[in-house]
């Protein structure tokens, strides 16, 4: 299964030529791709002989993603060990051809993307997950826009990774992070010189950040994306945006990261996804009279609704990810719905009647952007063609509600999603196999290490 001709367009040998020319000082291009949990993997390659990367591809294990989030291969579904590993060809990703601002030499970067299904379908690849979606909605003539909103921490940087995580000091002032300062100014400028570099570095690589703000913890930070109808791109945007952010962390001294909960008594972090549709006119067709949008907008939320659990895995990824649901966190613990209500899972923000738009409140900051979208835009059309009506909207604090059968663990979410019809007709069998064996696998590898707290309560017995 290759997509080479449907929506995933890839990079020229004239493109690379050009970036070339107009950046004779580059040494190394950086072949890379945002694996499942969201590390940046790849091969440098000097600058002589990457010219065959953008005309004949690059050879790379397809286990690449399917590696755990340590980077160990657990042989998901046989893939791995089991069948020696084989290689895949992967293409370089048109227009994600760019030099990387934060490193210390010169250096380029470009996505790549599996084109090839010499041995296995290339659906392994989330990118080409989310393009098997895309060509599956077409039906609807129907233009999606989204945008992604990443939630993220600033830590201290730790001398080791058993190292517990401690808010970031100020170059400024010198001072750690503390109290909730949401949407606090000074915040904002006492880490200013990072978040200029984070700005400036997304305008060289195309990446259109564009708000930042702090958030309900200390050293907590979000930054937005504008609105696109490129969805492929949008989700490249959403994977890059973490590397521009953890690299420039560590050129000021700083650790980035995107887990859902590093703290429990602070509020964990989240991927906002905005959604809006347009027709062949350009019309919005979420608009409608009232505050709660449209009947279209009503069938998108009965789907997101329908599907929410059976989508769970891709949403929180990792025992981490299930801390941060919890009551009045501003993080949604059922699948209600409502205008203008941040409490709940499907938000419909304030808006002009042309922005009207679902924010979708589900997915933690580290889940993979790929999937998120595939599982979000999937369950929108799922909603419109079978016109699912959703429950009744939240003005109130839907945190008060506690859906007994939304996952509380991993465990159950992997049950949800590998035995879901609904995740195997828009995914493919294959690929629900793989990655729920993966997760489970995971899960069982965690579980192996004796914890902190195994020694801290049970030593003296």
């Amino acid at each position: 299964m290759t997509f080479q001709n449907n929506k995933v367009l890839l990079a020229t040998i004239d493109e690379f030529d050009s970036f070339k020319e107009k950046n004779p000082e580059i040494k190394y291009i950086d072949a890379i791709l945002s694996d499942l949990s969201g590390v940046i993997r790849g091969k440098r390659l000097p600058i002589n002989d990457a010219q065959k990367l953008f005309k004949s591809g690059i050879q790379f294990c397809y286990s690449t993603f399917l590696l755990d989030v340590t980077g160990y291969c657990p042989d998901a579904a046989g893939r791995g060990f089991t069948d020696g590993d084989p290689d895949a060809t992967y293409f370089p990703v048109a227009g994600t051809l760019k030099k990387m601002p934060w490193h210390k030499d010169s250096l380029g970067q470009v996505l790549i993307t599996i084109q090839d299904d010499s041995r296995y379908s290339s659906i392994i690849d989330p990118r080409n997950v989310l393009a098997s979606v895309l060509s599956r909605i077409e039906d609807l003539n129907l233009q999606f826009k989204v945008a992604f909103e990443l939630e993220f921490y600033l830590f201290k940087k730790r001398k080791n990774i058993s190292e517990k995580p401690e808010p970031a000091i100020s170059n400024e002032t010198n001072k750690q992070s503390e109290g909730t300062q949401v949407y606090g100014m000074r915040e904002l400028d006492e880490f200013y010189d990072f978040l200029e570099d984070v700005n400036e570095f997304c305008k060289i690589q195309n990446i259109p950040a564009s708000t930042a703000s702090s958030e309900f913890a200390p050293g907590q930070f979000e930054i937005n994306l504008n609105h696109t109808n490129d969805i492929l791109k949008a989700a490249d945007d959403s994977a890059l945006l973490r590397r521009v952010i953890k690299e420039t962390a560590i050129k000021h001294d700083y650790e980035a990261s995107f887990i859902s909960k590093p703290f429990i008594e602070q509020t964990g972090s989240g991927m906002h996804v905005h959604i809006s549709l347009f027709d062949e006119k350009n019309q919005n067709i979420f608009s409608g009279d009232k505050d709660e949008g449209s009947e279209q907008l009503h069938y998108a939320i009965g789907g997101l609704q329908k599907t929410l659990y059976d989508n769970f895995l891709i949403f929180a990824s990792n025992v981490n990810s299930y801390r941060r649901f919890e009551p009045d966190q501003f993080v949604p613990v059922n699948n209600s719905w409502g205008p203008n209500n941040r409490s709940v899972a499907f938000r419909i923000p304030r808006s002009d009647e042309k922005s009207k738009r679902i924010e979708h409140r589900v997915a933690g900051a580290e889940a993979n952007s790929y999937l998120v979208l595939s599982a979000i835009l999937s369950g929108i059309h799922y909603g419109l063609i079978n016109k699912l009506s959703p429950t009744k909207l939240r003005i109130d604090n839907a945190c008060t509600d506690p859906d007994p059968e939304m996952p509380k663990s991993i465990e159950k979410a992997i049950g949800l999603f590998e035995d879901s019809k609904f995740c195997i007709d828009y995914y493919s069998k294959e690929y629900v196999t793989m990655y729920a064996d993966l997760k489970r696998k995971e899960i069982e590898s965690f579980r192996s290490e004796i914890s902190d707290i195994e020694y801290k309560w049970y030593l003296n017995l």
